[in-house]
């Protein structure tokens, strides 16, 4: 737990969107998400100091506009009151036609308001050319009361599509989602400029032209707003009646409403390109220590059967989450919003085993674990008695394996993470094999809770094997290609004789460095095509091989 500025508020610190929180829950059963902004005034900023109904009701001011917006003056809590304006979020709503003033979008959806927030953050502090002002965002109030969906004004089928698209964070169709702005002191340009500019025409002329600057400077941010309108644009007068004016001698202006704010398509492909890129580099790195600075408060390093992770939660899924390696920068890219949803190709014919590319370009093998079951194996022969008595590998005991085999130069493809299922298992209540449970009973998070747990499910996720990360971090191509040697045959790449030659080196090998693969197959080993489509081979001539699966290995 940490606090806010305000010590008299404190909450669990999280990341949604890339925008740090400090996640309340109020005192009346809702959700409040403080951003940097709102933590110096958390105390006002608790619903009770606002939002309580008669207070509500005579100190708000609907403010112009198609939303349900209001300006409202917070309580006096420790000598300090402040002006807000709370904005209640239209996410899954149809967007009114007549919002379409200066730009027509066809299919504009509205802004969720952890996506809105996270936006205009980064609008904010993009180092582009030129500044756009905004009234700054202290945070998000979640009312506890569901509402029934035609209350809500909702449709099933947004709300599931923005579910899909991000997934990062927890987005309830029956909840209410309430944005609160810092209140910027001045006046909508409509307004102003009726004042100071009586004629028609050269007022609409003067609002043409701030709207063409306004819609500049947010392209120099890589932002665009699908809505552009006068009244979004607040200028201030001064004593002398003249408007304010920048440093350039340009009129100052500050920029509202943001639920329909995106990037640019090209500011997008920016946006990934430059996650990508920065993941390659700190993939590479992965087990060198930030400074304790480095850390945030949200997250804990862990460590299971010698490998060190970086541990945290999954706040849109209430699972658990454990990155390997060192440095929290990564753990972002493996929350299961950034991969299990999107774009699949099963792998395995009888686990569940698929192929992905993740929101970020990433290629991964995402893996039901099977901890927890009984091998379907004849017990009478030796072999299936052999794998009985043993069981499946936990998860933390596959990437222990994979990683001291790497250490041992006995080439494995690269553990990346580990994640808990929030959900309960379907199983919960009934362990076929509760070895490993017993066997790791001691194994704790840094929470203090069982590391494996037979109620939920587990997913090991694993790079694609498509070149090192030493490789990649230099140069991001793909060097080489997976495939594994059952499909290698399959494909004509090798013979059935080579078939069984590679098996053999393969289990020789295995066991040369002190392990065995309890049982061996084909589909277990990975061998590496270039772009060109030909087979790799090692520095002694041999075709290369990597091991890719690890539920059934163990230690001789």
């Amino acid at each position: 737990m940490i606090q806010a500025s305000d010590k008299s508020v404190s909450g669990t610190p999280l990341n949604l969107l890339g925008v740090d929180y400090l996640h309340v829950k109020t005192g009346d059963g809702g959700d409040l998400y403080l951003t940097r902004f709102g933590q110096s005034f958390a105390a006002q900023l608790l619903p009770e100091n606002w939002y309580e109904r008669n207070w509500f009701e005579e100190n708000r001011q609907r403010l112009v506009g198609t939303s349900t917006v209001y300006r409202v003056r917070t309580k006096t809590v420790g000598g300090v009151s402040k002006e807000l304006v709370v904005k209640w979020c239209r996410v899954g709503e149809e967007v009114p036609f007549d919002t379409f003033t200066f730009s027509k979008f066809a299919e504009a959806e509205f802004n969720s308001p952890y996506e809105e927030f996270s936006l205009v953050m980064e609008m904010r502090e993009h180092p582009g050319p030129g500044l756009v002002r905004t009234h700054r965002p202290l945070a998000i109030y979640v009312p506890a009361k569901k509402l029934k969906l035609w209350q809500t004004g909702r449709s099933q089928s947004k709300i599931e599509q923005k579910k899909a698209k991000f997934r990062d964070v927890e987005l309830d169709i029956y909840r209410q989602y309430i944005l609160i702005y810092e209140w910027i002191k001045g006046e909508s340009s409509l307004e102003l400029l009726s004042k100071s500019i009586p004629d028609i025409s050269a007022r609409r002329a003067a609002i043409n032209t701030l709207a063409e600057r306004v819609t500049d400077d947010l392209r120099c941010k890589g932002s665009r707003v699908l809505d552009t309108k006068p009244e979004h644009f607040i200028l201030r007068q001064r004593p002398d009646g003249t408007l304010l004016r920048d440093h350039a001698g340009e009129v100052a202006y500050a920029l509202v409403d943001f639920e329909l704010l995106e990037r640019t398509p090209e500011h997008e492909q920016e946006v990934t390109a430059s996650r990508r890129a920065t993941y390659l580099r700190h993939q590479k790195d992965r087990f060198v220590s930030p400074p304790p600075d480095k850390f945030p408060a949200h997250l804990r390093l862990a460590s299971a059967f010698g490998v060190d992770y970086v541990y945290g939660h999954s706040e849109s899924t209430q699972g658990q989450l454990w990155v390997v390696g060192r440095d929290p920068a990564l753990f972002d890219y493996f929350l299961p919003e950034r991969w299990r949803r999107t774009q699949r190709r099963k792998i395995s014919q009888t686990n569940q085993v698929y192929y992905t590319k993740s929101k970020d370009r990433i290629n991964l093998v995402w893996k039901v674990s099977r901890v927890g079951e009984k091998p379907d194996h004849d017990a009478s022969t030796d072999k299936g008695r052999r794998i009985a008595d043993y069981g499946y590998n936990s998860p933390f005991e596959e990437f222990s394996t994979a990683l001291e085999l790497s250490r041992r130069g006995f080439p494995a493809i690269y553990p990346r993470a580990i994640y808990m299922t929030g959900q309960e298992a379907a199983t919960a209540g009934y362990v076929a094999d509760e070895s490993r449970y017993k066997s790791h009973q001691n194994l704790l998070t840094p929470d203090g809770t069982p590391t494996l747990r037979p109620d939920h499910n587990y997913i090991t996720v694993w790079g694609y094997w498509n070149g090192s990360d030493e490789l990649l971090a230099r140069k991001d191509v793909e060097y080489c290609r997976g495939i594994n040697m059952q499909q290698a045959f399959e494909d004509g790449h090798i013979t059935e004789p080579q078939v069984h030659e590679l098996m053999q080196r393969a289990n020789a090998e295995l066991t040369a460095v002190g392990f065995e693969d309890l049982n061996p197959e084909g589909t277990h080993w990975l061998l590496s095509l270039t772009p060109q489509g030909e087979l790799i081979r090692n520095d002694a001539g041999a075709l290369a091989l990597r091991i890719c699966n690890f539920g059934l290995v163990r230690r001789i």
